[in-house]
């Protein structure tokens, strides 16, 4: 028997999707396989507290610097496999935590009244790739919130729970559980011409100003179709088996640093199958005190030292055991082989976030690392640290080495200075 749902946004929601009718100048309101060629891979990782700068960023720039206690951490078999950039970050974005929200989009004045988010850079790169694999995209958590954001700028809500995103990822549901996810989809199929009659009625009245609106409405309606199709089609593909135990949720509500653990574990087997090719996880906030031996102070407040002495050092040892996690990610995707090359190879990591120092929620001076993905790396490139380069060059280096043929994105125009192709 078939999933039936009382109204078109349950379905919605359960599709995990967003649609809603854009705002109109005409009514005013707002409705509501890889063949011969390894795959491309991106993840995008974003610390909400970031990385305490004066132990991260090496002294020196340029290649050979002196390593620092955070990048220490990450292990002695990655020397040489990442870069650290300072000195960028996106111009018009302020406000401490509000400016998580703009990690991969860059949108200006986040937190304004008429604020309005833009299309993440993950996002992007799917549209124009469409890749070939079951999720064409995770969008993940370690408690709440999320980093990828639509073309129409609306959130894409995020998984959080380890448990949940293994069954997904790895657990096949047996043949009725497989048969009504197929007829959910069907039914999604047909909800969708129905999503679309009210908007084909207003685009023979609407205004000049109202039909690009609308179109990209009908675009992002066709999109969710494709998804739909897509999902048919994957719904009975057997899962990939990993040698890898379902994993438990962490029981301890104050242990943000197990859960970023768990979550990078399963963003390794997703790539290591191919499950899929793009992955933002946003490691989100939190004021718990850490069960880390000698830590007494929660994380929020560390994160707000104001220099004191007793906080930097509690700070140092939370976010160490951030870039361990880190380490281990990274090596895992380093010792799976892939063709010539191995995961790490093919996978772009981007690790950084949206405060350069989290205690002043000061927004300028971003700690960002670059690892993997064809890059020539082992340098530090360091900007001016007063008049900061857009971090969204660097995001124009990533769609180009994906093959993606573009000059600029949001506020970057141009690639990376420094930064090339291996």
């Amino acid at each position: 028997m078939a999933v039936r749902f009382q109204t078109r946004r349950q379905f919605l929601q359960a599709a995990g999707v967003s649609l809603a009718l854009p705002l109109l100048e005409s009514n005013g309101t707002l409705h509501a396989s890889f063949g011969h060629t390894a795959p491309r891979r991106m993840a995008a990782i974003c610390l909400a507290y970031g990385l305490h700068a004066p132990f991260l960023l090496p002294k020196k720039m340029g290649r050979g610097f002196e390593t620092t206690p955070y990048l220490a951490t990450l292990g002695n078999g990655l020397a040489g496999r990442f870069t650290v950039v300072s000195g960028t970050s996106h111009p018009e974005v302020t406000l401490g935590h509000a400016s998580d929200a703009c990690f991969l989009t860059a949108a200006r004045n986040p937190g304004g009244s008429s604020f309005r988010n833009s299309v993440s850079l993950d996002q992007f790169m799917v549209e124009k790739l469409k890749p070939s694999t079951r999720f064409p995209y995770l969008a993940l958590s370690t408690r709440s919130g999320s980093i990828s954001y639509t073309r129409a700028g609306v959130q894409i809500p995020s998984e959080s729970k380890p448990s949940r995103l293994f069954t997904r990822l790895f657990i096949n549901g047996n043949a009725a559980q497989v048969d009504e996810q197929v007829r959910r989809l069907e039914d999604g199929r047909s909800i969708m011409d129905t999503v679309l009659a009210p908007a084909k009625r207003l685009l023979a009245k609407a205004s000049a100003a109202d039909r690009p609106r609308l179109e990209q409405y009908f675009t992002a309606v066709r999109e969710v179709e494709l998804r739909l199709a897509n999902g048919q089609e994957w719904a009975r593909k057997p899962k990939p088996i990993v040698d890898y135990a379902p994993p438990n949720d962490v029981a301890d509500p104050n242990d943000d640093v197990t859960r970023f653990k768990l979550m990078l574990d399963l963003v390794s087997l997703a790539f290591q199958t191919d499950s899929t090719r793009f992955v933002s996880l946003y490691v989100s906030p939190s004021s718990r005190v850490q069960p880390i031996p000698g830590i007494s102070i929660g994380f929020h407040g560390l994160s707000h030292h104001g220099q004191d002495p007793e906080k930097l050092t509690q700070l140092k040892v939370v976010q160490m055991q951030q870039m361990q996690a880190l380490g281990v990610f990274l090596n895992n995707l380093r010792s799976t082989p892939e063709g010539d090359e191995t995961v790490f190879d093919r996978t772009t990591t981007l690790i950084g976030a949206a405060m350069g120092n989290a205690s002043s929620h000061n927004c300028k001076n971003l700690p960002i690392i670059l690892a993997g993905g064809g890059f020539q790396h082992g340098q530090h490139i360091a900007f001016d640290a007063v008049n900061n380069t857009p971090l969204c060059r660097l995001y124009v280096s990533i769609l180009q080495r994906f093959g993606i043929e573009e000059e600029r994105f949001a506020t970057g125009n141009g690639t990376l200075p420094g930064l090339e192709l291996a």
